[in-house]
């Protein structure tokens, strides 16, 4: 029977080993032991040896606890996301803001705040996943209100220039899904998506705000662009893309050399403020055009 009983174990000791190693049982009846047990697990160490009783390893237990967490960190970062929205339409229906400046500031807060909020985030390689949730979920807000499956009057009001739903489809769209691809490709061990989303949230939202109230000298090559919105764009992204890579350093998930990162910053910074200046909103929306070009940029710029 006992025999029996071991060889029906059997195959509980292959899945084991792969988590403990224990050392090779006697190969003599004799001097049969009783099984090992360490700290965190018990489990069968002997295909002759049955086990009295099992434990979750600690490997299962820290997977579980990293899980839980970084949902909490998903969940508290996504009400803060939906809270913005709800403060700055409260804001705009109270009158305290004009709808276009209230759609800039979600626009740039919203990009900032989020990244922001990577470190809350745990240090396993599946947290990226969480934090890129956060926009997922804004991203099938936008596709679902701007299909007009669903009505978010607050919503649109907040994020679109006419109050068209249709217009969520574009720019509030590419602004969520870039979010998305900087937490997935780059996360937060890279000072790529870092600048790419200081350059589009803060230089080119800011370069919005202060090009419609200062911008009464335009651009000879692009009449609807002025000089006062990108000058402030450079200075603004170069100074916001700094300050995120600072605040990434002394968290210690980035280490720069910061003689040679300032020029290469103005640089990314001065090419994407060019590319934000030319005639193509058109074809390409500045929330596609500025952050893939800075990605590109700065891709080969801090690799060499």
């Amino acid at each position: 029977m006992t025999t029996l009983l071991s060889f029906t174990l059997y195959p509980h000791f292959l899945a084991s080993s792969a988590i403990h190693r224990c050392r090779q049982p006697p190969t003599t009846t004799a001097t049969l032991k009783k099984p090992t047990t360490s700290e965190n697990v018990r489990f069968l160490c002997s295909p002759y040896q049955r086990v009295s009783r099992f434990v979750v390893p600690c490997r299962v237990s820290a997977i579980a606890q990293d899980l839980v967490y970084n949902a909490g960190a998903t969940v508290g970062v996504l009400g803060g996301a939906y809270a913005l929205v709800f403060a700055f339409d409260d804001l705009t229906k109270r009158e305290i803001l004009h709808q276009s400046l209230s759609r800039k500031l979600v626009h740039i807060l919203s990009g900032l705040l989020f990244l922001v909020s990577w470190p809350i985030f745990s240090n396993s390689n599946e947290a990226r996943y969480f934090a890129a949730f956060v926009p997922l979920v804004n991203c099938l807000r936008l596709l679902v209100n701007g299909l007009s499956l669903v009505s978010d009057e607050g919503l649109v009001k907040s994020v679109t220039r006419e109050g068209d739903p249709r217009e969520l489809l574009r720019g509030p769209l590419y602004h969520v899904m870039i979010l998305m691809l900087c937490a997935l490709v780059f996360w937060r061990e890279s000072p790529i998506g870092v600048i790419s989303l200081a350059m589009m949230c803060g230089g080119d939202g800011v370069a919005d705000i202060i090009g419609r109230r200062y911008g009464s000298i335009k651009i000879p090559y692009n009449r609807k662009k002025s000089w006062a919105g990108s000058i402030s764009m450079l200075v603004i992204g170069f100074l916001v893309s700094l300050g995120m890579l600072y605040y990434y350093s002394i968290l210690g998930h980035v280490q720069l050399e910061w003689l040679s990162t300032v020029p290469r910053v103005a640089f990314v910074a001065f090419v994407a403020t060019v590319v934000e200046s030319l005639p193509i909103t058109e074809i390409v929306d500045d929330n596609i055009s500025v952050p893939l070009v800075t990605m590109a940029l700065a891709s080969f710029i801090f690799k060499h």
